[in-house]
């Protein structure tokens, strides 16, 4: 019998003829809905506007009245009531500001941590006591062997010229300083992560009540977590440090649930059938099993905390992000750039070594000696002393100057603050005609002009085209969700706001999209070109984000161009990388058919490649989204008028806490929106083609 021929939908059903009746309603409603803010239509009232008022009179009652406890003070030898959570919040920060300068004079030297156990009068009464810093060259030693344990000479001459370079260009104590900042964040982020992610593993209730609170806290922006913490745990290297954590752990999360989740049921049910507690099957069995995804999310963790060194500033946080904030701020882009490679350097030896570490196997049946067992420890022993004498010979090859083999001082080393600050003179008066018509065109005749294309919206049309388009591309339910979020923000009085932002973004998605796709493309044609644009990937995917902001401002200053193109550059790695891998990853059956069939080589690419790489390829358009919107977010530093310049304004308002929450939400509503037609378009896809 043959099979009943499938039935299409009649044309006018299809997703291109409803795409374009859809935007001829939207244009239809623009023209006829008269601007007002009294029009519902046009606007929607504020109702939310008393949320962030609630927010902090919450947070203040919670800080200053909120469960009185009694609490000893040994100065008055009396008990006072103090609030919990004042007192919870101030225990935390003393404790993380411990942590922190025990680690920072572990490498640096100082008196605070043995003032911390005797007292400022032990201290004054005994001038021997103080914590020596240790050399320079033990923590250049230290690298180098950690990343010939872990990935061979390659990874070992990456640490030693990393510190190197730190050290000799006199960028030590603030590197340091992050260094230590890092090590406190990063295992505490990591360790948080796992526990979360382990009790969400357990619990299917947990993990759904978790996700939402996943999704939002992964596409806030990096300022919106600084503002409760001000408020909560004041300002310093703890503030900082609880802004980090925060921002830090909920990949953790994802990727331990993701790496337990893949452990193969002959797995648990042989450590259950042993007699395994729930606890030795979860760290004997689960999470040695899921090692490698754990580690993945250790790395992610890492790269987070760098990310926020610059960020963190803002609240007090020591190192080379306070200085690249201050160079930035003075226009000194020469100091600039030489704290930004230093910056670099730093994240892609972490970047490399937490990777290497994951993918490290482990032999468990192994038989080695004492000797073999803790080779690394007495190596490091010998580089400790081999640098402790250096050190003395140092103190008497320079004894009249500092002793550059125990530290050199900041800003005493060498530099290239010349060199760049002369490159920077010379691009000024060679290239400035050209880059200053550029950026008057693109922000006259461009920008603006979509600038306001986008606030000449209706929010009732606005409302339909998104809606529309989340419907036709993703069906109903994300039509809903998508409605909810914008929702949320047209209440709220940031719509206006929201709107810039939603442009910036978008304009930097569509040129980082365009461009992706095609540098991918055309990479994926060649082994060698894929290997090298993929190297290119990661090492640009180190960057923490607000590099990306140096080289614009060089060339184009403090204007929207800036924060555009740095959204462009930043934004377009993830869409040039899963391009690649997308088209990498299609089978070679699927192309030897294609070729057996004679379709040519253009053909090929159009009609199979690219469609069966197309949900790959729409992942990555996903995470370029909220890339660019990051970015976009972060430009507020450099004067933009969207809502990360009320987010940066939140930061120093003593009222800001309830403000600056309310507008991370609608940022990340903003990428959540886009985010969930993106991924549930991308998975229809995937079932479509058979590949989920």
């Amino acid at each position: 019998m043959r099979a009943a021929p499938e039935m299409r939908p009649p044309w006018y059903r299809s997703k291109p003829a409803m795409s374009v009746l859809l935007v001829a309603v939207f244009l239809l409603l623009c023209a006829v809905i008269d601007p007002g803010e009294s029009n519902p239509l046009w606007r929607l009232p504020p109702l939310l506007k008393a949320l962030p008022y609630a927010i902090n009179d919450a947070v203040q009652y919670m800080l200053f009245e909120w469960m009185p406890i009694p609490v000893y003070d040994p100065i008055m030898d009396l008990y006072e009531q103090k609030p919990l959570l004042r007192e919870v919040t101030r225990g935390v920060s003393d404790g993380l500001l411990f942590v922190i300068n025990l680690v920072r004079e572990v490498l640096l030297g100082g008196v605070n941590t043995i003032v911390a156990f005797t007292g400022w009068d032990f201290i004054n009464d005994h001038e021997w006591v103080y914590w020596p810093a240790l050399p320079w060259t033990v923590v250049a030693g230290w690298a180098a062997l950690i990343g010939y344990r872990l990935d061979g000479l390659r990874l070992a001459a990456l640490g030693a010229a990393t510190t190197c370079f730190i050290a000799i260009f006199g960028q030590w104590e603030p590197s340091m300083q992050t260094l230590s900042f890092v090590l406190i964040t990063a295992p505490v982020a990591a360790l948080q992560g796992l526990g979360l992610g382990i009790w969400c593993y357990r619990s299917s209730v947990v993990e759904a009540a978790m996700n939402p609170l996943l999704n939002v806290a992964q596409t806030m922006p990096h300022y919106s977590y600084l503002v409760p913490v001000i408020v909560l745990f004041g300002v310093g290297d703890h503030a900082a440090a609880v802004a980090t954590i925060v921002f830090a752990t909920p990949p953790m999360v994802r990727l331990t649930l993701l790496g337990l989740k893949g452990v193969p049921n002959d797995v648990v049910e042989a450590g259950l059938m042993t007699g395994c507690s729930n606890r030795q099957l979860t760290f004997k069995v689960l999470i040695p099993a899921a090692k490698r995804d754990v580690l993945l999310g250790v790395n992610q963790v890492v790269m987070q905390c760098l990310a926020m060194t610059v960020i963190a500033s803002f609240v007090g946080a020591k190192g080379l992000g306070s200085n690249l904030m201050i160079a930035l701020n003075s226009l000194k882009i020469g100091t600039g750039i030489e704290i930004g490679i230093c910056i670099v350097l730093m994240a892609v030896f972490l970047d490399k070594v937490s990777i290497a570490w994951a993918n490290r196997k482990t032999d468990y049946f192994a038989d080695r000696t004492f000797l073999q067992r803790h080779t690394a420890l007495l190596l490091g022993a010998g580089i400790l002393v081999a640098g402790a004498l250096l050190a003395m010979l140092g103190s008497v090859i320079f004894r009249e100057d500092f002793n550059y083999l125990h530290q050199i001082p900041h800003n005493k080393g060498l530099t290239t603050e010349t060199f760049w600050q002369g490159l920077v003179d010379w691009i000024w008066n060679a290239f400035f005609e050209p880059l200053n018509s550029f950026n008057k065109f693109l922000i006259s005749s461009v920008l603006v002009p979509m600038r306001d294309a986008y606030l000449a919206m209706p929010v009732a049309a606005t409302f339909l085209l998104v809606g529309g388009m989340a419907y036709i591309l993703a069906g109903l339910r994300s039509a809903v969700i998508v409605l909810l979020y914008l929702l949320f923000i047209a209440f709220s009085e940031y719509w206006d706001r929201a709107l810039i932002t939603a442009y910036m973004a978008s304009f930097a998605v569509i040129v980082s999209a365009v461009l992706g796709v095609t540098v991918g493309t055309l990479c994926a044609q060649n082994a060698h070109a894929s290997r090298t644009a993929l190297l290119l990937c990661d090492f640009f995917q180190t960057f923490p984000s607000f590099i990306y902001l140096i080289p614009v401002i060089l060339l184009f200053g403090i204007t929207d161009t800036s924060v555009i193109i740095a959204a462009i550059a930043y934004a377009t790695v993830p869409a040039t990388r899963y391009t690649i891998e997308g088209l990498l990853s299609i089978p070679e059956v699927l192309q030897d058919a294609g070729s057996m069939a004679g379709v040519s080589r253009f053909q090929r690419l159009v009609s199979i490649e690219f469609p069966v790489a197309f949900p790959h390829i729409m992942l990555g358009l996903n995470q370029t989204v909220i890339f660019a919107l990051f970015m976009v977010i972060i430009g507020a530093f450099i004067g933009t008028t969207d809502l990360g310049q009320l987010i940066l304004k939140a930061i120093s308002d003593p009222q800001g806490t309830g403000v600056g929450l309310v507008l991370g939400v609608c940022v990340a509503f903003i990428g959540l929106a886009a985010d969930q037609v993106i991924r549930t378009w991308a998975n229809n896809k995937k079932r479509m083609l058979g590949l989920a």
